[in-house]
């Protein structure tokens, strides 16, 4: 007879399995259909990730339904390294997204968001020389800029007033520091005088549309604080998938332990 927690642990492999196929077939997608540069950037981990859970699911369906100890023990092998693993990437976004904060500027809708305000780790393996072209790429292919250009126009008063993205803020428009006039949402005059603080931020602003502020510090920065928010978010439903996982791996171990109380009993003859 089949046990309860065998069948339960082969139905949230079903369930894995489904989840599995549907990332595999968005990583062929974006491998036949072209798209923007940022969804052929996520072909790779849609791809890998797709695959990987196949096998594992498939390992975890083999081995509840057949009996087949050996898939079994990798499968919760498997789990184990998972469940491990979520939950140091948990304490991990919780300790590099302890620090940094947006900066109220007065008489301004918006905050602003400097690099030196974030944590050393989130700087050097997220938005590095290395990785910023690539991120870059895919910031510039959501038109975040050009949608807030249509939105404001050349009213500075609603723009000044408007409750700006970190990213709009960090990479559609100069810091406000810089001491740059006003036209419209994405194209700000330099004073005669020249920029009123000598930034490196103020010197890479440029009002060509496809250029603004994607290469200053300020953008980002502006990133880093839209991934703070996300990450201590991702934090609270890592907690529950944790809780689930654990869930999931007890109905395993339970399943496993079915699997050698059977083939015990079928090598000692018992019914």
């Amino acid at each position: 007879m089949v046990r309860f927690s065998n069948v339960l642990i082969a139905i949230l492999n079903v369930l894995t399995m489904l989840i599995a196929v549907a990332s595999l077939a968005a990583g062929i997608y974006f491998n036949f259909n072209g798209g923007t540069h940022c969804q052929k950037f996520l072909q790779m981990p849609l791809l890998v990730v797709g695959a990987f859970l196949f096998v594992v699911s498939l390992c975890g369906l083999v081995g509840s339904t057949c009996k087949v100890s050996f898939l079994l023990w990798i499968y919760l092998f498997v789990m184990f390294l998972m469940i491990l693993g979520l939950l140091c990437f948990t304490i991990l976004a919780l300790v590099v997204t302890n620090k940094g904060v947006g900066q109220v500027i007065s008489n301004r809708g918006y905050k602003e968001y400097r690099l030196g305000d974030y944590s050393n780790w989130l700087q050097n393996h997220l938005v590095n020389d290395k990785n910023w072209g690539r991120i870059k790429s895919c910031l510039m292919d959501t038109d975040i800029c050009s949608r807030l250009g249509k939105e404001i126009n050349d009213d500075a008063a609603a723009f000044y007033k408007k409750n700006l993205s970190p990213i709009q803020s960090g990479c559609c428009k100069p810091p406000t520091y810089c001491g740059f006039e006003f036209k419209n949402a994405t194209f700000w005059v330099v004073p005669k005088t020249g920029p009123a603080v000598a930034d490196t931020d103020c010197k890479t602003w440029s009002n060509d549309q496809k250029q603004l502020c994607f290469d200053c510090k300020s953008c980002r920065a502006g990133l880093l604080a839209n991934i703070k928010s996300q990450w201590r978010t991702l934090a609270i439903c890592n907690a529950c998938i944790f809780v689930v996982l654990i869930f999931i791996y007890s109905v395993g171990c339970c399943a496993f332990r079915n699997n050698r109380r059977d083939k015990y009993k079928y090598r000692r003859g018992f019914p």
